[in-house]
């Protein structure tokens, strides 16, 4: 188990001793997001905002236009939705480069409850034009994503989360941009998931195949732009496409994947996510089990779907749950 936030953290320091223009800018809550281990470092280059997310947003833009690269943190739900207009308007309209990496991502924030937890904050960054949105599925890619989105000129959102997640890459993983990780191949069915949910899909996986069910995975770490490539090819390989994400299913990585296919190769499509409603709070592992987001339920959305196309019968179903 890794924490995204903390290799967050590391990282700012390791880019920050070799480029002089990172600066960090955060809104009161540096420990939670742990920029306060740049500030430690670099106290000239970090500024607290304070509960102002608006103007930590403007003020990073003022940076970007000066030549600075500004990383900005806080919370998923108060970056997106307080300073929804701020990035709107002045980082993503005149495409300024300013990072916003945003921590306690998703329902997985807890007990906090729903006034925290951020579940529609990847469809409100994914609708703005020149923005790109990354949500790492474990703290070493998040890493690797950090160390790339510093190289590209432009406003990137990156998603974290609070809780640590399973380590699925090595240390070393490079990260492009745009650019799906395929973990296997399936002839039955593609697991296409983001975030926390590409451990759970990768269980999953290996327990359909168990059951004689050939499950693909990819790992959309990038959610824009999407790898409509690596979507596609699996939509004609498989015929079938389940996608999993810790957000509601409007909008967010579901919805960008329905979007490829419908217009480019139709395919049968079930998407795992929070089903148009509030979290509520809770410890994380059973607010996940409440929401559906398991193993065993995207198993069961495996087995209703290549049930319609006549893989399994309905005997079957009811053995597989």
């Amino acid at each position: 188990m890794l924490g995204a936030r903390d290799v967050y953290g590391d990282v700012l320091i390791e880019l920050g001793t070799v480029n002089k223009d990172i600066v960090v800018l955060d809104a009161d809550l540096a420990s939670s997001t742990r920029t306060s281990k740049f500030a430690k470092k670099f106290p000239d280059r970090f500024f607290n905002m304070g509960v102002s997310e608006q103007d930590m947003m403007g003020t990073a833009a003022g940076l970007a236009s000066a030549g600075k690269i500004p990383f900005c943190s806080t919370f998923a739900v108060f970056a997106t939705g307080r300073a929804w207009e701020q990035i709107r308007q002045s980082i993503c309209l005149p495409k300024l480069n300013v990072k916003i990496v945003a921590t306690h991502g998703g329902i997985t924030v807890g007990e906090d409850g729903a006034s925290h937890h951020s579940t529609e904050d990847i469809a409100l960054m994914r609708v703005l034009p020149n923005m790109t949105v990354i949500v790492p599925a474990d703290g070493y890619e998040a890493g690797a994503a950090i160390r790339t989105a510093v190289k590209y000129n432009g406003p990137v959102y990156i998603r974290l989360s609070r809780e640590k997640f399973p380590v699925i890459y090595p240390e070393t993983h490079e990260f492009e941009i745009g650019k799906a990780n395929v973990f296997r191949d399936g002839e039955d069915v593609t697991i296409i998931a983001a975030g926390l949910m590409a451990h759970a899909a990768m269980e999953a996986a290996d327990d359909l195949r168990k059951d004689g069910l050939s499950a693909g995975i990819i790992n959309m770490s990038t959610i824009k732009p999407i790898d409509s490539n690596a979507i596609l090819t699996a939509a004609r390989k498989s015929g079938a496409i389940v996608t999993v994400e810790e957000h509601s299913i409007i909008g967010g990585l579901g919805s960008a994947v329905a979007e490829v296919i419908s217009e480019n190769e139709p395919v049968l499509l079930k998407r795992i996510g929070i089903n148009d409603k509030f979290g509520m709070s809770g410890r994380p592992a059973e607010l996940l089990e409440h929401y559906g987001l398991t193993k065993d339920a995207i198993k069961k959305a495996v087995y209703n779907i290549v049930e319609k196309k006549g893989i399994v019968s309905g005997s079957n179903l009811l053995t597989n749950p």
